[in-house]
């Protein structure tokens, strides 16, 4: 009867009130100063602060309309201070910095204007590599809010034709939300929260029968529980809350992420959280921020509205109660639940429900694991495998477990290095020891392979003292001992003797089947040609090094081992 007459008085708290306090003050950053980068209305693909593998997402990715090569112009006056050309990442990269103490990034381009897009070439030819990293002073390239700096594409680690926009703080670096600075952005729709979750105890633990997860239903503006009550029971005294929640725009399809979120218990803030100013040096702690474990077995990011032990940022949690955004529930009694989430906009959705603590339940410890905690040292010997994880590697809690079975025409075992689902936080060295023999001239095309349960990945090992093998890993996994002889293989997209009048680029395909291909190089007539690398594929955009005539052009493509192959092509230009 006390349970439901507290469910009962639930619908008459001041649900205004709190929703005012739910408001966000938005930092004072200039709404005229940055102009829409192109010609077309903005819509997104994505914006900042969505939960992205490895990293909160920095700034705004804007739709070209399915299309490369739309006009991409300063958005404010500056100079063009940094250019960046990788293979991942950003891609084809221009930085301006604005005297605002601001710096905008434009990323994932085409070509550049044409005079930069000259001084790009010539840079890269000097230095006989494609990918540069230029620092530039404010006399080079100045410009004018307005002007053409390039054309947009889709280079780099994109998946489709789009701009990736940023601005920084100049002072910081850090990456700010663009969408508070007064851009062209429709958005009427409040964020959607199908999902709650409450944790108890580590958010890792496969024994740990206290993540309870419950759908939601929109009811008179309101989210609450589906089960038609509006009552949830954590077990234990203390939990933590998360939601699975995205937000949308007018005119895009695409999820976002929400800006704000702020949870009460009994009228009481507990928890907020602000997503902006991330620095790229915290960025990685989106997999403390989001439930790690659950996006990788089931593809669904739940936002967590309270702090894991080992989560070190701290920038974008304004408040935090003395338990880290737990709720207390050690009293056993019924608790009002309220939680305001806003986007940029000042779009809100609100969620309502009640929550009571019970008697934990026991969980039990695996057999033969061995504890390993969030912010100490943990460190793990076996006759064939050592590892250190320093006090920054952990987020929380696990009970670490540690497995083998044998291998099959390879140097080692396969050792199960716990679970391919519980992150680390950097890169660690791993050691593993053969348990045959090693031929001499095999010990420089050793391999430490890696499964996630899904793939197998590898990277060079190098030999250490007293027989060991180390490598440089961030995950745990499957590890294993193998040896690599064989080359990249390569294959032309052309045509040996082949005459390219209408084409504009020549490109090959080289992939290595234990590593990675780690140099490659493109030779034309014996001269050094500027060939790009995106993903497999390796190419070179016909320019003024490559004349109208008969050409002999060598493809040079080695692995992580040092196991090289060329491939020879013959064409008419």
């Amino acid at each position: 009867m006390l349970i439901r007459k507290l469910a009962t008085a639930l619908l008459f708290v001041p649900l205004c009130a709190l929703a005012q306090k739910g408001k966000q003050q938005k930092n004072a950053y200039p709404q005229d100063y940055f102009r829409n980068p192109l010609d077309i209305p903005i819509f997104l693909a994505g914006n900042f602060g969505e939960c992205r593998p490895g990293h909160f997402h920095s700034g705004v990715d804007i739709k070209t309309k399915g299309e490369e090569n739309q006009i991409v112009h300063a958005a404010a006056d500056g100079y063009i201070s940094r250019i960046k050309m990788e293979k991942g990442g950003f891609g084809h990269g221009i930085y301006i910095t604005h005297p605002s103490g601001y710096t905008t990034l434009y990323a994932h381009l085409n070509d550049f204007a044409p005079a930069i897009q000259q001084y790009v070439r010539e840079k890269q030819y000097e230095a006989k590599r494609w990918d540069v990293d230029l620092q530039l002073t404010p006399s080079q390239f100045p410009v004018k809010k307005g002007q053409q700096i390039a054309w947009s594409g889709n280079t780099g680690a994109s998946t489709a034709p789009h701009l990736h926009f940023e601005i920084r703080s100049t002072k910081t670096e850090h990456p700010l939300n663009p969408e508070l600075f007064g851009l062209p952005v429709v958005d009427k729709k409040a964020p959607v929260i199908p999902e709650l979750v409450l944790y108890s105890g580590s958010v890792y633990e496969e024994g740990d029968q206290c993540i309870r997860t419950a759908q939601l239903k929109k009811t008179a503006g309101l989210y609450v529980p589906a089960n038609g009550t509006g009552d949830l029971v954590n077990s234990g005294s203390l939990c933590g809350v998360g939601l699975v929640m995205d937000d949308y725009m007018d005119g895009s399809d695409n999820t976002l992420a929400i800006y704000t979120a702020k949870l009460y218990m009994d009228d009481s803030l507990q928890s907020s959280i602000v997503l902006d100013d991330i620095g790229y040096d915290v960025t990685r702690y989106i997999n403390a921020y989001a439930d790690y474990k659950t996006h990788a077995q089931h593809g669904k990011w739940v936002q967590c509205l309270f702090k894991l032990p080992g989560n070190h940022l701290n920038s974008i949690y304004p408040y935090l109660n003395a338990t880290d955004g737990r709720l207390d529930l050690s009293d056993n009694k019924l608790h009002r639940i309220y939680i305001v989430v806003a986007d940029d906009k000042g779009n809100e959705s609100k969620v309502k429900f009640n929550l009571q603590g019970q008697p934990a339940i026991d969980t039990l410890v695996p057999a033969g694991s061995i504890p390993f905690l969030a912010n100490k040292v943990n460190k793990f010997n076996d006759p064939n495998v050592s590892f250190s994880l320093d006090e920054n590697e952990l987020y929380d809690d696990i009970s670490f477990m540690f497995s083998k079975k044998e291998g099959d025409h390879i140097f080692s075992d396969k050792y199960i290095i716990h679970y391919a689902y519980i992150p680390l936080h950097h890169y660690f060295e791993l050691k593993v020891k053969p348990n045959k023999p090693v031929p001499f001239d095999l010990r420089s095309k050793m391999v430490l392979m890696y499964n996630d349960g899904k793939d197998d990945d590898g990277r060079a090992a190098i030999a250490a003292e007293e027989g060991w093998y180390r490598a440089s890993v961030r995950n745990f996994g499957t590890y294993w001992l193998d040896v690599d002889t064989t080359a990249p293989a390569i294959r032309s997209l052309q045509k040996d003797g082949a005459v390219l009048t209408a084409a504009k680029q020549i490109t090959f395909e080289a992939k290595d089947a234990m590593t990675s291909v780690k140099t490659f190089a493109g030779y034309l007539d014996g001269k050094w040609i500027c060939f790009e690398q995106h993903g497999n594929s390796f190419f070179y955009k016909f320019d003024e090094h490559c004349s109208k005539g008969k050409h002999e052009l060598i493809f040079k493509a080695a692995d992580e081992n040092g196991n090289e192959r060329q491939a020879q092509l013959t064409f008419t230009r």
